[in-house]
């Protein structure tokens, strides 16, 4: 009887043995860093128009807007901000006197600045049946400002824009968000109408 009972926990120790040596297959990996789900609202807009300026859009209802402060700052110059997000767009706007070469080209070099932190800049060429044109830069990587445009009717009326978030660039968890603000962006030019 005890010869059986040392057969039987033999067998039953190599079962055990195998079945951990067998378990041991695959390697062990650490789980991935995450984020936080980000809830994202419905779209929903209405008319801006600031007054004393010779423009007006479309903002989002999660949008505010505020007076950019600064010893350079114009009349109509304003921060777009989202709460929500830490997130607010840079927008400017210039009165064109024969000079809007210049301010494209400022506009340029203001988003390829980000090219020594950015994987990629694409540029995307704008035109509406408002008779406005320019071009939202999407600026890919570790950059500063992840969406840059600006948007001219040539002759008399500029504004130049760059979404900035309000802590440290992390484009893997900023993605959603800088996509879902991409959408108000182009919601905002392509409603962009002059005075």
């Amino acid at each position: 009887m005890t010869r059986v009972f040392s057969k039987i926990k033999i067998t039953v120790y190599c079962l055990l043995l195998l079945s951990v040596v067998a378990g041991c297959d695959e390697s062990y990996t650490p789980k991935p860093k995450g984020y936080f789900r980000i809830e994202l609202p419905e779209k929903q807009y209405s008319g801006y128009e600031p007054q004393g300026c010779d423009y007006s859009f479309e903002l989002p209802a999660y949008a505010a807007v505020a007076p950019y402060n600064d010893s350079v700052a114009e009349p109509c110059w304003k921060y777009i901000r989202f709460p929500r997000y830490k997130a607010e767009i840079f927008l400017s706007y210039k009165k064109v006197d024969n000079n809007v070469a210049t301010y494209i080209e400022d506009a340029h070099t203001l988003a390829f600045k980000h090219s020594v932190k950015a994987d990629i800049i694409d540029e995307t060429l704008i035109e509406t049946p408002n008779r406005v044109y320019g071009i939202i830069y999407d600026i890919g990587g570790n950059a500063a400002s992840p969406l840059q445009f600006y948007v001219t009717d040539s002759t008399r009326h500029f504004i130049r824009g760059a979404l900035y978030f309000n802590h440290p660039p992390q484009p893997d968890s900023l993605e959603p968000v800088v996509n879902f603000l991409r959408e108000d962006v182009i919601r905002l030019v392509s409603t962009t109408m002059w005075k």
